[in-house]
């Protein structure tokens, strides 16, 4: 029979952050992130440019355009939730 050894088990990457003061970033976060950057790129194209890529793509209104916007509307509003988390976190 094999002695049980004493060994722990790793506790997950996330897990050890947040005990260590820290969050790491879910999938859904950088999810988030990288619509608010595609939506400030395409928000710079239009100041810029007067070319709303989305527009571009889908049609000018389309439901299609209207899916997308929204889309990058919520990734906004979960990024707002989501350093109003770390900031009550950090303190």
């Amino acid at each position: 029979m094999n002695a049980p050894t004493m060994e722990r088990r790793h506790l997950p990457e996330r897990r050890a952050a947040v005990r260590e003061g820290t969050t790491a970033m879910t999938g859904l976060d950088y999810a988030a992130m990288v619509l608010m950057i595609i939506g400030g790129l395409n928000w710079a194209m239009v100041g810029l440019f007067d070319i709303d890529v989305v527009a571009t793509l889908f049609g000018p209104g389309s439901p299609a355009s209207r899916v997308v916007y929204v889309i990058v509307g919520l990734a906004a509003l979960y990024s707002i939730y989501t350093a109003t988390k770390l900031s009550r976190h950090k303190h």
